[in-house]
């Protein structure tokens, strides 16, 4: 082979090498849905309304799906402490994609014992069709299945409306 031979393979290899690539590719954006801050809200103070019917008052917290804080509220005597345990519990779940009574297992191992989790019942995933918008966190109630009762209610809440947008 000559050298302009041996050229023009190279170019033709090179050609088809990125054509290749780029058919193959996955596409530089991520699409990622959100809630709106009307349905994170809506969705906090149902689940403060759920815990109310049950005569008890809690803190919810709502967090998107990287655990960041989108709505959170405290009810008028719920304990202070259940703002930051409504909080971990939310994040928890939301990191796990899980709700975090699933978790409760891993509470005593090393990963139950990272700073910020809490892998006690009462973090509930918003998870509609496949797509994960975060979780809420509940504290405040005498027991965790409780706290995720009424977490599951602020979820059930919005669930509809979430469908339908699809």
């Amino acid at each position: 082979m000559n050298k302009t031979s041996i050229l023009a393979h190279g170019v033709i290899f090179g050609a088809l090498s990125l054509s290749m690539l780029n058919a193959h590719a996955e596409s530089p954006n991520v699409s990622v849905k959100r809630l709106t801050l009307e349905m994170a809200n809506q969705a906090v103070m149902e689940t403060i309304a759920a815990c109310r019917k049950k005569g008890v008052q809690i803190s919810a917290t709502l967090v998107d799906r990287n655990g960041e804080i989108q709505a959170v509220a405290r009810d008028t005597l719920a304990p202070p402490v259940s703002l930051k345990i409504s909080q971990m519990k939310a994040y928890t779940a939301a990191n796990f994609t899980a709700n975090t009574s699933q978790l409760a297992s891993r509470a005593d191992s090393p990963i139950g014992r990272v700073e910020g989790l809490v892998m006690a019942a009462g973090g509930a995933i918003i998870n509609v069709g496949g797509t994960m918008y975060g979780a809420i966190g509940v504290s405040g109630a005498p027991s965790g299945k409780t706290d995720e009762d009424c977490a599951i209610a602020g979820v059930k809440s919005i669930t509809e409306d979430l469908e339908m947008a699809d």
